[in-house]
């Protein structure tokens, strides 16, 4: 990984920079999304925060720009005899920009929501 380059949780304040990139996926992917960025970033960024307790997110920065993004969900089990407690986690919307990818990014984020 380059030396500029950080793999680390979200930040709160970085949330609006997340919900672009999740429009922007949905745009490569989809074309132009019904909802407009304007619209969508402040209804994720409430998603997110309602969701903080099972929905974690590991973003991939350089300097001040988050390039990547991949979210680790967390949801309880039904209990087992001698584990009553259980979870599971769901991987969900590892993404990294165009101009950032075919470097291993992506499995590096991976990777890290597995940690």
């Amino acid at each position: 990984m380059d030396d500029d380059l950080v793999c680390r949780p979200l930040r709160s304040e970085e949330l609006p920079a997340v919900a672009a990139l999740r429009w922007q996926w949905v745009r490569e992917l989809y074309g132009t999304p019904e909802a407009p960025l304007d619209e969508f970033v402040p209804r994720f960024v409430a998603w997110a925060q309602e969701a903080e307790a099972t929905h974690h997110c590991l973003v991939l920065v350089r300097g001040r720009s988050v390039v990547g993004m991949s979210w680790l969900a967390v949801t309880e089990r039904v209990p087992f005899p001698g584990a009553y407690e259980r979870s599971s986690g769901d991987v969900q919307c590892t993404y990294v920009v165009p101009e950032e990818r075919d470097r291993g990014l992506g499995g590096l984020l991976v990777d890290a929501v597995l940690e």
